[in-house]
């Protein structure tokens, strides 16, 4: 599949930014199974300062100052990507959880290493006997591990009310799991949390998700949003992706930017404005296929 992706951001202020810096994170990674043919990042009004790197977790970050008085800032994103079908082993041949959990506890070296950093809590999300307890229904002596993570998946899906509404950014895991309410961000964050609390390594992933229209509406422009999963490490095999929020192993229609431990390690844009008074934020993303 081959996707068209905008992602508009636009801030509107009350009183003029006499001096902005921000952190992007908008540039589809290269994956076995995903390629980004091309990536443009257009601010406006121009910056001062823009430069790009690579950051811990091999994301492309793109950092931007503004040093000119503004009431308004436009940062748009153009990608084009491809992605293809990613092989899947199927559930009941991979090793057991209690297996792979004392593999990344083991004498590790290259990817076995980098997953065990995924086991230790993060700024956002913190193990806890709780969450262990609502993972071990799933989590069952001796099952196999992809097994146990779509079960696991599954009952976040079945449980938790999707709820713009219900959180924020700064809602605890918690408060998540007492309400059952919440987005993709806390969906993914709290099946981390409970794969976490059993000595599995997860982690946050960030990027796209193609949507669909309701059955005889147009496609609004503009209507697709940021979307969150999750990935998991299975020795032998590698990272799998899981997608609690729509209960599904993401095959084509997903789009990864980027991962980290939590959502704060991938925010899509984050900065530091000197004035501006009060704001208005406007997000839009369009995720159109080409076939």
């Amino acid at each position: 599949m081959l996707f068209d992706i905008t992602h508009t951001t636009r801030y509107d202020y009350s009183d003029a930014v006499s001096l902005s810096h921000h952190v992007a994170r908008l540039c589809p990674r290269n994956l076995p199974n995903q390629h980004c043919h091309d990536h443009h990042l257009h601010v406006d009004p121009a910056p001062s300062v823009i430069r790009t790197h690579v950051d811990y977790f091999g994301n492309s970050v793109a950092v931007f100052a503004m040093e000119r008085a503004h009431r308004e800032l436009l940062i748009r994103s153009t990608s084009v990507v491809e992605v293809t079908r990613p092989r899947l082993p199927a559930p009941d041949e991979t090793p057991s959880w209690e297996a792979v959990r004392d593999y990344c506890r083991g004498p590790q070296s290259g990817s076995t290493l980098e997953a065990a950093e995924f086991i230790y809590d993060s700024p956002l999300v913190k193990a806890n006997e709780r969450f262990a307890e609502y993972a071990r229904v799933s989590y069952e002596s001796g099952r196999p591990m992809l097994s146990a993570t779509i079960d696991l998946s599954h009952r976040i899906y079945k449980e938790f009310r999707f709820d713009p509404t219900a959180t924020t950014i700064a809602t605890p895991l918690e408060e998540v799991f007492r309400a059952r309410r919440g987005v993709c961000q806390d969906f993914a964050q709290m099946q981390i949390a409970c794969m976490r609390s059993l000595g599995l390594p997860a982690r946050y992933v960030s990027g796209y998700l193609e949507t669909d229209p309701p059955p005889g509406r147009p496609r609004l422009a503009g209507a697709d949003a940021s979307h969150a999963w999750v990935g998991f490490y299975c020795h032998g095999i590698g990272w799998i992706d899981i997608d609690p929020t729509n209960d599904l192993l993401p095959t084509t229609r997903h789009v990864t930017v980027g991962w980290g431990r939590d959502f704060s390690d991938v925010s899509p844009i984050r900065g530091v404005v000197l004035g501006g008074g009060m704001h208005r934020l406007g997000v839009a993303v369009d995720v159109v296929s080409r076939g």
